[in-house]
């Protein structure tokens, strides 16, 4: 007998690419449960699947740095609290972020991939369920997304929660619209100047950028800090909120069609986003 419940979660989080470097990520979480009826006939009640699972995955890969400890030019340090991971660019330049440690979480694998890291997670959640629970699968899902779309890390300094962590992203969805019209040719002229994108926030620098951008924030959490390839980057002057996002895009679009009416629909992970216009 088996147990399955679709869409159960969605994560965003971000993870070191062997070739593309620092790749925001919006993921579906797919359960299936296998096991034998209890008294109540059934494997396990669908509040306790949807709650320990979910909280599980709340404390562990959302919002974070997930490092496969397995790839190659990796350094990981961690001390006091803290983990530091560097890595250099197969093409040349260093990736360095260093953070508290709740914020990094270091995977046993040479790469991560939807499998590799369902994988990983199957093994530590078994743990969270009841006997009648014999065995578990796990799959990642990424939204079907028939337009344009990107993969964006930042951190937001002024956020309470999660939010705050310097590196963790999202895989967006955005649509622009120029008098009430979809534009798919500018829609896809902004997803790929954010492919694989850091956006950083300007008072966050530590200096002003050359070959690399240095960030660096005090938040509730503990200290942040990042450098990566300016090509990399992209620099607003706000805190890198969906909102600001979009408000940054709509005010873009704007100045390159001045003639036109301007509505930004800024996508942050699955379902969820903020309109802009202009």
């Amino acid at each position: 007998m088996k147990l399955f419940v679709d869409n159960l979660t969605n994560v965003d989080f971000s993870y070191l690419h062997p070739q593309r470097g620092l790749l925001g990520e919006s993921w579906l979480v797919q359960l299936v449960l296998d096991g034998s009826l209890n008294e109540q006939g059934m494997i396990c009640d669908f509040g306790i699947v949807k709650k320990a699972v979910k909280q599980w995955f709340d404390n562990c890969i959302d919002h974070a740095l997930v490092v496969p400890t397995g790839m190659q030019r990796l350094t990981i340090t961690e001390a006091e609290g803290e983990t530091a991971v560097t890595w250099q660019y197969p093409q040349g330049g260093e990736f360095f972020c260093r953070s508290p440690e709740q914020a990094i979480v270091l995977v046993d694998l040479d790469e991560v991939n939807e499998q590799t890291l369902a994988q990983w997670c199957k093994s530590q959640l078994l743990a969270l369920f009841p006997e009648e629970v014999k065995g578990l699968e796990i799959s990642f899902v990424p939204e079907s997304i028939s337009g344009a779309f990107y993969h964006y890390s930042h951190g937001l300094q002024q956020h309470d929660g999660n939010c705050q962590r310097i590196a963790h992203g999202h895989r967006s969805k955005i649509e622009i619209f120029l008098d009430g019209q979809r534009d798919v040719a500018v829609e896809q002229q902004w997803a790929d100047t954010y492919r694989d994108i850091y956006i950083g926030t300007r008072n966050h620098l530590v200096s002003e950028p050359t070959s690399e951008h240095h960030y660096r924030y005090d938040a509730p959490q503990g200290e942040f800090e990042i450098r990566l390839p300016t090509e990399y980057c992209y620099l607003i002057d706000t805190e890198t909120t969906v909102e600001q996002i979009a408000c940054h895009l709509a005010e873009q679009v704007k100045a390159a069609h001045p003639d036109r009416e301007v509505m930004v629909r800024a996508f942050e992970g699955v379902g969820k986003g903020a309109i802009a216009t202009a």
